[in-house]
């Protein structure tokens, strides 16, 4: 149980639901909140699109990294491997036979915007069921139908999602979060912000994160 007397630490994880080291990292930081006995944490998931200018088709996944990368595919196929069993030390699946495709991940963006106004919980729900949804089971997950059936198995309004989805709301929203981000100099993600001043980036060890918490709160 954290001390009620403490503040609590506020944690902005800023990532795309389409970076696997997004999902490596958020996995190590929750493993991370879990040993930190007695701190209170608050954790706000921010946006950040690595293909903002994705087309709505999305395109096949080994032909993306090799473009974008400038590797083969053989080496974009040994990155997956070093990925999933990265991945798999943390209890995260990454099914690369599944996840064949990338795609547009600005709804999903806004969903997770909503989400947060919602509850930091369900948020935090959504985010999950996005990762386990791409990475796990190879889902479109710019695709209105799948984004409205995770934001309902994560507690969300599922017609509600839907009425967002059909229109353009949080779509401003999302878009001045990720300005405010790479303006403050984010390039790469997942990128970790300690109580708006400490920046731990990419995918680190849970003890990275452990050690960065400990720190804070002894500060606090």
């Amino acid at each position: 149980m954290a001390d009620a007397g403490s503040p609590a630490i506020r944690i902005d994880f800023v990532s795309d639901v389409s970076c696997p080291w997004c999902a490596i990292g958020l996995q190590a930081l929750e493993q991370a909140i879990a040993r930190v006995d007695g701190v209170a944490v608050e954790l706000h998931f921010q946006p950040f699109e690595l293909n903002p200018q994705m087309p709505d088709a999305g395109e096949d996944a080994i032909e993306h990294l090799t473009a974008k990368y400038g590797i083969s595919e053989a080496q974009a196929r040994q990155n997956g491997e070093a990925i999933r069993s990265r991945g798999a030390e943390l209890g995260f699946t990454f099914d690369m036979d599944r996840r064949r495709h990338v795609w547009n991940t600005f709804d999903a963006h806004r969903l997770l915007h909503w989400a947060g106004l919602e509850g930091l919980d369900r948020q935090r729900a959504l985010k999950h069921a996005l990762l386990r949804a791409y990475f796990t089971d190879g889902e479109n997950v710019s695709d209105h139908d799948t984004l409205a059936r995770l934001a309902a198995s994560a507690g969300l309004d599922g017609a509600r999602a839907r009425a967002i989805l059909a229109s353009d709301e949080y779509a401003d929203a999302v878009r001045e979060r990720e300005r405010h981000y790479t303006g403050g100099g984010i390039s790469a993600v997942p990128s970790v912000i300690f109580n708006n001043r400490h920046l731990v980036q990419g995918g680190q060890p849970v003890d990275v994160f452990e050690r960065a918490l400990r720190q804070l709160a002894a500060g606090a």
